[in-house]
């Protein structure tokens, strides 16, 4: 796909995200992929802090709570936006996009016209 030019002005292909089927299918396997995601996080923090329980016995709830939502929202994080990597080229969002950069002629001017 190509983009077109119209009134001077690039513009950028339709995404097949615009179609509501597809959009539909790709943001049912992002949630999909998201449950996984919380429920592998769930099992990391209970692990994690099972293992500060048994190495450091029992300090201030402040440090778990700590602990559980920094792990927590660090997994969720990168993995919510990796997710979003993974649904944008899986679905051909990232073809639809024009990102050419323009000349440096378009830019800056001719060099001749200085001379």
């Amino acid at each position: 796909m190509r983009a077109t030019r119209r009134h001077g002005k690039v513009m950028a292909n339709k995404s097949p995200l615009d179609d509501p089927e597809t959009a539909a299918h790709a943001w049912a396997r992002y949630r999909q992929i998201m449950r996984w995601l919380m429920a592998v996080t769930i099992g990391v923090v209970i692990v994690a802090l099972g293992v500060l329980y048994a190495f450091n016995g029992a300090i201030s709830v402040h440090y778990y709570i700590a602990i559980a939502l920094g792990i927590s929202f660090t997994m969720l994080l990168t993995g919510g936006l990796m997710g979003l990597v993974f649904l944008s080229n899986g679905t051909g969002h990232d073809e639809a996009v024009d990102n050419r950069l323009p000349s440096a002629d378009e830019l800056f001017g001719d060099d001749k016209d200085d001379k």
